[in-house]
């Protein structure tokens, strides 16, 4: 039978994850841009997962890459398809550098004891196809003009590369300013907006997610249906009312952490069956 996770590292070593990770690419990035000579050093497209989706076409149907793009783009894009069907959206709640971002400006609001804006339920699940429709627009717009058509709003390009601080230049670079602003703005006021209304690549990982081999289950006989988990969850899933949750996790674990019933929630293969109670169990 699977393990609880322990309540005390779990939180921390995720932080730590997406310090490392962060750290990583902002490392890259002022290398890249104090580099003597002018693509000596891979720049944060060499590290994009989704740079691989868009050159996808390009390099299926001419054998080359768009622009911006290398072979380290497909290698990474595999490597996370592979990731998502074992662990489901880990990528997103423990690697992401913006996914990062957008926690750290949550945790800066509840600090200064600012009111989260809440999406109404209906249309937080409308919202979330606005990821299919970026997505789809995305890899048109790649396909019909041959070029990186995103890299120009591209809030996470824009955010992580630095040019903002190396090479600022409202003139050329104003869509994607205002992009990068209002995203991280509203992100401030709604936990991972991003990730759940608009992210392109988060919508490739919640279609691949459905069929990820470990996720998070509950058990309904041990549920107290006290709905603690449902308060906790960033992506504002129902997880009180799931045998197992799989699109639109980050597996970011907090309800796992909330659950104050031993092993109701926990981290499961896909096909395995929960546990009967034991008669002498209770809450926790």
């Amino acid at each position: 039978m699977s393990k609880r996770i322990k309540k005390s590292w779990t939180p921390l070593m995720r932080r730590l994850t997406q310090l490392a990770f962060g750290v990583f690419i902002l490392a890259s990035s002022i290398r890249h841009s104090l580099a003597a000579t002018d693509g000596m050093l891979p720049s944060t497209d060499a590290y994009c997962p989704f740079g691989g989706l868009e050159t996808l076409w390009r390099l299926v149907t001419q054998g080359s890459f768009i622009s911006k793009t290398h072979s380290s783009n497909i290698v990474l894009a595999i490597g996370l398809l592979v990731g998502t069907v074992l662990v489901g959206g880990a990528f997103c709640g423990w690697v992401c550098p913006f996914g990062g971002l957008q926690d750290l400006l949550t945790w800066v609001r509840q600090k200064l004891h600012l009111p989260e804006l809440k999406v109404p339920a209906k249309l937080d699940k409308v919202l979330t196809y606005g990821r299919y429709v970026v997505l789809a627009g995305i890899l048109y717009a790649t396909i019909q003009s041959g070029k990186m058509w995103f890299a120009d709003y591209d809030p996470y390009r824009t955010i992580f590369s630095l040019g903002w601080l190396f090479e600022f230049n409202w003139a050329a670079a104003w869509p994607a300013y205002v992009v990068s602003l209002a995203i991280l703005l509203g992100a401030f006021f709604i936990p991972r907006l991003w990730c759940r209304y608009l992210c392109p690549l988060g919508g490739v990982i919640a279609l691949v997610q459905r069929f990820s081999i470990f996720r998070i289950r509950r058990n309904a006989q041990t549920c107290i249906d006290c709905k603690k988990c449902d308060k906790v969850c960033p992506a504002k899933i129902t997880v009180s009312k799931k045998k197992s949750v799989t699109a639109e996790c980050v597996s970011c674990l907090k309800c796992v952490e909330a659950c104050p019933v031993k092993d109701t929630l926990y981290v499961g293969l896909i096909l395995e069956k929960p546990a009967a109670p034991a008669a002498e169990e209770g809450v926790a």
